[in-house]
């Protein structure tokens, strides 16, 4: 698929971070998303959670930046 004109890998992924993953899961299900292959990981700070977002919103993959998160929870990055 590499080699067909415009086919973008990134945009098979979707990232985003939250201090609720279970919540924000099945509202990206209730936005027709499937989240078969949803992972999740608590990050160290919302620092570190933003530029892990920030590095794969460079390599092209789907989602918002800056997403859904409070310094005073702990903060999640999620793909699928």
């Amino acid at each position: 698929m590499a080699g067909i004109s415009g086919y973008d890998r990134g945009r098979l992924w979707t990232i985003g971070i939250t201090n609720d993953p279970k919540r924000r899961r099945k509202e990206h299900e209730q936005d027709d998303k499937d989240t078969k292959h949803w992972h999740d990981w608590e990050a160290d700070s919302v620092s570190v959670a933003r530029d892990v977002e920030r590095h794969f919103k460079n390599k092209g993959v789907d989602g918002g930046l800056g997403g859904d998160s409070d310094d005073t929870k702990p903060v999640y990055v999620y793909i699928f």
